[in-house]
């Protein structure tokens, strides 16, 4: 494996750690995904979704199309967020139209109880496999990102048994059996800790926490059920590898309102999401943490201009030199022309090196 230091573009890294760039960073939450032809393609050769995410060869392939397109600054491992609960034993499934689900629901403490944690190298080997293919492949293209599902996101879909719009069963669990779920929570971090250790092990140079669910707490329930297992994450994964730092990001979408508290995990970096002006963000968090976001996902519906005018508006927006990675405020739609993402990746590269150049 090439060390880190060989990296050719490592800006996505030295931003995160908010060391000097020569232009603001960018890769694109589900870069690898539904709306190019050629992740399309591969998809229909792999059979289904869960056969492309446990095929490292596969896996690698979809990875790294997007790279192939756009001149993106980092790679992120294509898997999906519900291999965990997967590992446990729950029977992850697809339906057509209706996403994820389980055949086995977690709903009581007997089952919570008798819930393994899974051995990344064991039960999770594909996704290691993936990490280790992709960066022999990429050649030090760029850093490769590793993620995993928040302790309080899988647990939704653990106790649902699929998405949900109203998480009644997992907040009916949370006001009335809170013990219950705090064990759960705790051996769902214990999991992704292992998990992520594991991706850092086998090649990736940052890792992602993604809390898709956080922003469905209250204030209180979402420092107690969701933020203390992230912090837990944080303070437990390997920091350093290969010569060089291991940055985390943490990402709770609809959880702008409590940035501060996320800034105060240790984490290095959080995502936002398009409901909060990323000006506003920065100065909440002074230059303890980098940022990474924040363009609504819509934007690239518009025309080309319009999504110029939006990536200007962003980065003009963050007052610092460095510290910003450009992001989505959440995952790409699948109906995005691909023609657009080239002019948002070169908007953020063109604007990104300007504003170097003003400060």
């Amino acid at each position: 494996m090439s060390t880190a230091s060989s990296l050719k573009n490592d800006r996505f890294l030295r931003a995160l750690l908010k060391q000097p760039v020569d232009t603001t960073p960018i890769w694109i939450m589900r870069q690898a995904g539904r709306y190019l032809p050629e992740y399309r393609a591969t998809r229909k050769r792999a059979g289904s979704f869960m056969d492309l995410c446990k095929n490292p060869d596969l896996a690698c392939e979809v990875t790294l199309q997007p790279l192939e397109r756009f001149d993106l600054d980092a790679a992120i491992l294509f898997s999906d967020i519900l291999t965990i609960p997967d590992a446990m034993g729950l029977g992850l499934y697809f339906s057509e139209g209706e996403g994820p689900r389980f055949e086995r629901p977690v709903q009581d403490r007997a089952v919570i109880n008798a819930l393994p944690i899974p051995d990344p190298e064991d039960e999770l080997r594909y996704v290691m496999d993936a990490v280790r293919t992709i960066r022999r492949d990429l050649q030090g293209r760029v850093p490769l990102i590793g993620f995993s599902g928040s302790p309080w996101t899988l647990a939704t879909y653990m106790v649902e048994g699929s998405s949900s719009k109203d998480f009644a069963k997992v907040k009916g669990m949370l006001y009335g059996d809170p013990r219950s779920l705090h064990v759960l929570l705790d051996k769902l971090a214990k999991s992704v800790t292992r998990y992520l250790n594991a991706q850092i092990a086998a090649g990736a140079q940052a890792v992602m926490i993604f809390d898709t669910w956080g922003g469905s707490l209250t204030p209180s329930t979402y420092r107690e059920f969701s933020l203390a297992y992230m912090q837990q994450i944080v303070e437990d994964l390997q920091r350093e590898a290969e010569g060089r730092r291991v940055p985390v990001i943490m990402f709770t979408k609809g959880g702008a309102q409590w940035l501060e508290s996320m800034a105060a995990t240790g984490c290095d970096a959080l995502g936002l999401d398009w409901t909060i002006n990323i000006a506003e963000a920065a100065q909440r968090v002074g230059e303890r943490v980098a940022l990474q976001g924040n363009m609504d996902p819509c934007v690239l519906y518009a025309s080309p201009a319009a999504i110029r005018e939006q990536v200007a508006n962003i980065i003009r927006d963050f007052p610092h030199p460095t510290g910003h990675v450009f992001n989505l405020g959440h995952g790409i739609h699948q109906h995005i022309n691909p023609e657009h993402v080239k002019v948002l990746v070169d908007a953020v590269h063109e604007f990104g090196k300007l504003g170097k150049a003003a400060t």
